[in-house]
């Protein structure tokens, strides 16, 4: 029976550590695309491996084994440091090493040219403009943005004059990669430099590539609370392909 249980633990461990890994969705930094309660698969194998892919980090060597570039527009999950606490978190690729970064007026401009996007129905439903957890239903504007490598994708716009809707030119090091959440106005992201944010990411930080909404919950319920199912999952967006 030992035997039997080591197996298993074994088995799970090395799926986690080099396979996939589940992540739970604890903000609305990436809404609409993703939601508070939504659970997700994150592929380890993506971009090859480093210290941060296996759990807790417990191997401290340097660089990447087996390693492939992330694109633009990839939605990562990666180990940042903020406020001095390590965490792992999960944003959109934006800016590539070598490049410029910049918004002007709540439009994101990459290398100095301003990226495609045209204004969509509003986005209805919890309130993805509030910090915290809520169950008040509102509207926020919705755009679907166009990266220059065609990745199509919808951001959210809370404010018209928000606090990260103007920036400086942020000009993107080699082997490090700008992060953005799609929740504009709601999100801690590259925007941000340390100590208060994270600023630039390292390729060696990211820990995998987010591929599918395996579960999700409404906001404020618990998933392993199995009576309330049929009336906490989100079921529309079980196995929702990520892009």
């Amino acid at each position: 029976m030992a035997i039997s249980a080591l197996i298993v633990i074994a088995i799970f461990v090395g799926i986690r550590a080099f396979i996939m890994q589940p992540f739970n969705i604890p903000s609305g930094s990436m809404k609409a695309t993703l939601l508070i309660g939504d659970h997700v698969a994150v592929t380890k194998f993506s971009y090859g491996y480093s210290r941060y892919s296996l759990p807790f980090s417990p191997i401290p060597f340097s660089g990447r084994i087996f390693a492939s570039l992330p694109e633009r527009g990839d939605i990562v999950v990666f180990r940042a440091f903020v406020d001095g606490e390590e965490r792992d978190l999960i944003k959109r690729i934006v800016g590539l090493p070598g490049e410029t970064i910049q918004v002007t007026g709540g439009q994101l401009q990459i290398n100095g040219q301003p990226v495609k996007r045209e204004q969509i129905a509003n986005f209805v439903g919890e309130d993805a403009c509030a910090g915290d957890i809520t169950t008040r239903i509102a509207q926020v504007k919705r755009w679907r943005e166009t990266l220059p490598n065609g990745v199509v994708h919808e951001t959210l716009d809370c404010s018209e004059r928000g606090e990260l809707d103007n920036t400086p030119v942020f000009t993107v090091p080699a082997g490090q990669y700008f992060m953005m959440g799609d929740n504009r106005d709601a999100s801690l992201d590259s925007r941000v430099p340390s100590p208060e944010g994270f600023g630039f990411v390292p390729f060696e930080n990211i820990i995998g590539r987010a591929q599918i909404v395996y579960f999700s919950v409404h906001e404020g319920e618990q998933a392993w609370m199995v009576w309330r199912w049929p009336w906490s999952v989100r079921w529309s967006r079980l196995f929702t392909v990520l892009r």
